[in-house]
């Protein structure tokens, strides 16, 4: 169990930060994305990030 959370928790970091740059206009990848400058997307990606924390957290504290 440790390390599912632990994978959740890093692809839920990464994937937050994809959609906060994206939200913010910091990353314009892909060209046809609909999240690109929507500042919704960056708060989704911070909550995403945040969710992230919080696995590789409880993961490290589950021995």
């Amino acid at each position: 169990m440790t390390m599912v959370l632990r994978i959740f928790g890093i692809v839920a970091l990464l994937m937050g930060g994809l959609w906060v740059g994206q939200g913010l206009g910091l990353i314009m990848w892909p060209s046809s994305s609909f999240m690109l400058a929507q500042t919704q997307w960056a708060y989704i990606g911070a909550g995403l990030m945040l969710i992230g924390a919080i696995a590789i957290w409880r993961s490290s504290r589950r021995r």
